[in-house]
């Protein structure tokens, strides 16, 4: 089983979101988040959140790429109880009890979004707001065969 993970590849996220998410944190669409916004609120960083950030499901801060990577169960079950008390405590759901199936399916579907994918694939997310709510594409990154010329040193011993 597949999920994916925030990368950061150098400090601009720290800029462009408001709460960015912490590196290696695991992270899903977290498109719900915009289910009723308007043109008006895509504003400042609120719209770079919207436009192409992940949910980091520990912080809940935002990340603009995820790397896919294994996900044990027992890890994906805490994940589970943790996205269902931040909709308890944020979206006023009436218990973890009620929140945790959508939870579960959130983190499913991101599963699912991973699972075609070789380790360390890259992810990106885009939404745009329509008549019909939020819609998001993704774009995939296939992650790079290592060439050991790229690590090699080259020179001689004899100096």
């Amino acid at each position: 089983m597949k999920l994916a993970r925030a990368i950061h590849f150098d400090e601009s996220d720290l800029n462009v979101f408001a709460q960015p998410a912490r590196t290696g944190e695991w992270c899903l669409s977290g498109g719900f988040e915009f289910s009723n916004w308007s043109d008006g609120d895509l504003v400042g960083k609120a719209r770079q959140a919207f436009a192409n950030g992940w949910l980091g499901i520990e912080t809940f801060g935002r990340v603009s790429f995820v790397a896919v990577t294994q996900i044990e169960t027992m890890e994906r079950a805490r994940l589970v109880d943790g996205l269902a008390q931040h909709f308890v405590d944020r979206y006023g759901a009436p218990s973890i009890e009620a929140a945790r199936g959508v939870a579960a399916e959130e983190i499913d579907q991101m599963i699912d979004l991973c699972a075609d994918h070789a380790p360390n694939t890259l992810l990106t997310v885009a939404r745009e707001l329509t008549e019909a709510g939020v819609r998001e594409s993704f774009r995939v990154i296939e992650a790079q065969e290592a060439d050991i010329m790229q690590f090699a040193v080259h020179g001689s011993l004899d100096e």
